[in-house]
């Protein structure tokens, strides 16, 4: 039988002005405090509809890249353009 790996938690924030992803942080396996930032990261930018705050779980950081790709390959900022006018 396979043991699963322990749930990690990752934070992106990406700018939909810009097309980036302007941080992204590792709390291993701290959820409390990957909660704690989320919510602060949330007030922080609750005006500012291009922002976009996202909070993961996962096993790694690897299998984000794939489940979240739009914020790590580009893509994302091709459906910026469309958010502009928001």
């Amino acid at each position: 039988m396979t043991q699963m790996s322990a749930i990690k938690h990752f934070l992106l924030v990406f700018n939909h002005e810009i097309g980036k992803l302007v941080q992204q942080q590792d709390f291993g396996t701290r959820l409390e405090e990957a909660i704690t930032e989320y919510s602060r990261l949330e007030r922080e930018y609750k005006n500012s509809p291009m922002m976009d705050i996202v909070l993961v779980g996962s096993d790694s950081i690897e299998t984000v890249r794939i489940t979240h790709a739009n914020y790590f390959d580009g893509s994302a900022k091709i459906s910026s353009k469309y958010l502009a006018g928001l």
